[in-house]
C-alpha cells in the first residue's frame, strides 16, 4: 500500500492552532491562554519555522483547505493575522477550496469582518453559543445575546462564501428551540449544534456540573427538526448545512484523511515516513503546549497501523449521515473490514442502531444517531 492511499490522497488539509483567547470559558479543555507581551510574535516566528519544515517534508505546492482554530484566531491583530496568512502562502500555498477562520463575537466589527474576507478567508465560523443572556452567563461567555447577534450580522454582511455559527445545547435552563430559530433565521449557511460536554479538569468538572442525558437527546432531535424545516441537511451528528455549504475541512477529518497541524497543541495525521514497518501506514503527532513548543519541542510520533486506520476510519465515518463505505476503508487499510469488525458490526445492526446497505455501506439508523456514543463504543 502506498503512503498516498493510506491517507486517501496527499496531505491537502492544514490546521493552525492559535492558542490566544480573550477569555477562557469554564467548559473549555483546549490549549488556550491569555495574550502576553511578546508571545504572539514568538508564536509567529516558530510557526514560520514549522511551516518551512513541513513544506520540505511534504513537498507542498498548494493545499485544499486551511482552518485557523483555537483559542481565538480572530483575536490576532490585523498585522499579525496578515503575517500568519503570509507564512502559509509562502511555504504551503493558500487554500484552493475553503479557508476557515474561527471568530469570537468580542473581536467582531464590520470593518474587521470585511478585512478577514479580503485576506482570503472564505468561511467565517462564529462562536455565538446561545442567544439567551442567562445561558451565556452560565457558560461564562463574556458577550451578551445582543452582542452575539450584532456580531453575527456583521459577519454575514462581510460577504464570505459561508457563514457558520456554533451553538451549545443541553445547557440547564436553555430554550434550545429559541436559540436554533433565532440563529437559523439570521441567514447563516451552516450551524454546529454541540451538546455541552463536561471535560475532566475544567472548571465545570471541578464544580460538579452535569448534563442531563434526556436533555442531550432532546436537543439533538430539536436541532434536526428545526434546521430540517429550514432546508438544512444534517450531514454529521452535530453539523447541519444548507445544500453545498458543508465544511470541507472537517469532512477531511471525518473521512480520516491525512492533515497537517501547526501550532502548540495541534495534532497531525501524516503519511508514514519512508522506511517504516510494512504494517505502519501513517503517524500521528500532537505538539506540546506553547512554552515547550516555543522552546523547540516537537512532540512524539505515534505510528498508525493498518488495524488502527481501519478502526479509526469506521469510528469517524459513523458520525456522518452517509455512514461508512466498508469497501473504501478496506482498500485504504489493506484489510477486510467485514471480516475484521464482524462482531461489533453484527451487534450494532442486530440492535437496530445501524444498517448495512448494498453489502458495503454501514449507516447509523435514526436511533443510532441518537445513541452514537453507544454505537462507536461497540467498535472500541
Amino acid at each position: 500500500m502506498s503512503r498516498s492511499n493510506a491517507c486517501g490522497h496527499d496531505v491537502e488539509h492544514v490546521y493552525v492552532h492559535v492558542p490566544f483567547c480573550p477569555t477562557i470559558c469554564p467548559f473549555c479543555d483546549f490549549h488556550v491562554l491569555e495574550r502576553r507581551a511578546g508571545a504572539v510574535a514568538a508564536y509567529l516566528d516558530r510557526l514560520e519555522r514549522d511551516a518551512a519544515e513541513a513544506a520540505r517534508f511534504l513537498g507542498h505546492r498548494g493545499v485544499s483547505t486551511v482552518y485557523l482554530g483555537g483559542g481565538t484566531p480572530s483575536y490576532l491583530r490585523e498585522a499579525e493575522l496578515e503575517r500568519l496568512v503570509g507564512i502559509l502562502v509562502r511555504h504551503l500555498g493558500w487554500a484552493t477550496e475553503e479557508a476557515t477562520l474561527e471568530v469570537h463575537p468580542l473581536t467582531v466589527t464590520p470593518s474587521r469582518a470585511r478585512a478577514w474576507v479580503a485576506l482570503g478567508f472564505t468561511r467565517l465560523s462564529l462562536g455565538v453559543q446561545s442567544t439567551q443572556d442567562e445561558v451565556l452567563r452560565f457558560l461564562g461567555r463574556p458577550h451578551d445575546a445582543a452582542g452575539g447577534l450584532a456580531a453575527l450580522d456583521a459577519v454575514l454582511a462581510a460577504g464570505a462564501a459561508t457563514t457558520s455559527v456554533d451553538v451549545i445545547t443541553a445547557v440547564p435552563g436553555q430554550d434550545v428551540h429559541l436559540d436554533l430559530e433565532r440563529l437559523v433565521s439570521s441567514g447563516v449557511d451552516h450551524l454546529s449544534a454541540y451538546t455541552l460536554t463536561i471535560e475532566p479538569g475544567t472548571p465545570f468538572a471541578r464544580d460538579g456540573v452535569e448534563v442531563d442525558a434526556a436533555a442531550e437527546a432532546a436537543a439533538l432531535q430539536a436541532a434536526a427538526d428545526v434546521l430540517g424545516r429550514h432546508g438544512f441537511e444534517r450531514y454529521e451528528v452535530s453539523n447541519h448545512a444548507r445544500p453545498g455549504q458543508r465544511c470541507a475541512h472537517n469532512l477531511a477529518y471525518w473521512h480520516n484523511r491525512c492533515y497537517l497541524g501547526l501550532g502548540p497543541g495541534a495534532s497531525c495525521f501524516e503519511p508514514a515516513p519512508e522506511g517504516a514497518l510494512a504494517d505502519v501506514v501513517g503517524c500521528r503527532r500532537t505538539s506540546p503546549p506553547l512554552e515547550r513548543w516555543l522552546a523547540g519541542e516537537r512532540g512524539s510520533d505515534e505510528p498508525v497501523t493498518r488495524h488502527d486506520l481501519l478502526r479509526e476510519a469506521v469510528l469517524t465515518r459513523l458520525r456522518l449521515r452517509e455512514g461508512v463505505d466498508l469497501a473504501d476503508v478496506s482498500a485504504r487499510a489493506g484489510l477486510d473490514a467485514r471480516a475484521e469488525l464482524a462482531g461489533p458490526l453484527d451487534a450494532v445492526v442486530a440492535a437496530g442502531l445501524a444498517e448495512l446497505v448494498e453489502g458495503r455501506w454501514l449507516r447509523p439508523t435514526p436511533a443510532g444517531f441518537a445513541l452514537l456514543d453507544q454505537v462507536t463504543a461497540t467498535f472500541l
